[in-house]
């Protein structure tokens, strides 16, 4: 069956779909509430949501199967990729814009598929590393602008390049923590994780109150709820089912085509102009992840 052999690249476009919409409604709450305050109620309403999830599928809310090393690694890529890596990508944001950071996000599935060989020894065919390139360089077209100039502040490259870092070395990390076990405890095991990390930076830095108020604003708590099913919850564990049944590089690119995902409903949401070179990018990453499936 060709849907059961491509199982893991299906997984992946889903997982895309799902991040593309948790972006736009976490970008329509971010702006009134702040940031900060979205990621660490997005991820405890995700927390929430995987735990009624595997209640009712594995008969337990938390976790409580999982084994230490389960734990540790799962853990490990939580605080990677849930805290450490949202935290540089929305840092990066201010400093050199969006447009430029996903730019150098786009970098994320090498990495990925680079941290694979080394480390999981995960050999890509030709035929999967052209995929990988392609879908990259529509991705870099796609949100690159007409004169994209290379003398950005460093800072900004390395918050950018850091959030590239973080989904990367957060998807390795989940698969070797992982192994057969369920794709949902796991996200929740890495959620939990993230969620304690942000959880003491906003008491360190002392937003409560900024929290508090977020979560009296009925506008922005629909948005960042709709953004928690569609990101923490269903986003993440497709994303580790993912890469349970396809190489992590591969996973990883198709993943990456939320910059193109997210061009018309952007356009739509937010009153933004789509561009030809939006659209040729487009059709060159669509190209580029048709590959796999050939």
């Amino acid at each position: 069956m060709p849907f059961q052999s491509h199982i893991g690249e299906i997984a992946s476009l889903l997982t895309a779909v799902c991040w593309t919409l948790s972006a736009l409604f976490f970008q329509k709450a971010g702006a009134k509430v702040g940031s900060l305050s979205v990621n660490i109620i997005r991820i405890f309403l995700g927390i929430f949501f995987l735990g009624i999830t595997t209640f009712f599928t594995r008969g337990m809310f938390f976790p409580m199967d999982a084994t230490p090393y389960n734990w540790f690694w799962l853990g490990l890529s939580g605080v990677v990729g849930f805290f450490l890596g949202d935290l540089f990508l929305f840092r990066s944001y201010l400093i050199i814009g969006s447009r430029t950071s996903q730019l150098v996000m786009s970098l994320a599935p090498m990495i990925t598929a680079i941290i694979g060989w080394l480390f999981l020894a995960e050999v890509l065919s030709p035929k999967s590393i052209l995929g990988i390139i392609v879908s990259i360089s529509g991705i870099m077209i796609a949100v690159a602008g007409k004169k994209l100039k290379l003398n950005i502040p460093l800072k900004g490259f390395l918050f950018a390049l850091g959030g590239a870092l973080g989904q990367a070395v957060g998807l390795v990390l989940s698969k070797k923590g992982m192994g057969d076990y369920d794709a949902i405890a796991a996200t929740q095991i890495r959620a939990i994780f993230g969620f304690v990390c942000f959880f003491l930076l906003v008491t360190f830095l002392k937003r409560w109150r900024r929290v508090s108020m977020a979560v009296k604003d009925h506008k922005s708590m629909k948005s960042i709820t709709l953004g928690a099913i569609f990101g923490p919850f269903v986003g993440v564990a497709l994303s580790l089912y993912a890469v349970q049944h396809t190489h992590t590089g591969i996973a990883a690119a198709l993943m990456a085509l939320v910059p193109i995902f997210i061009i018309v409903p952007s356009a739509i949401m937010f009153n933004e102009k789509i561009n030809a070179r939006q659209v040729i990018g487009a059709v060159i990453s669509i190209a580029g992840a048709s590959i796999f499936f050939l």
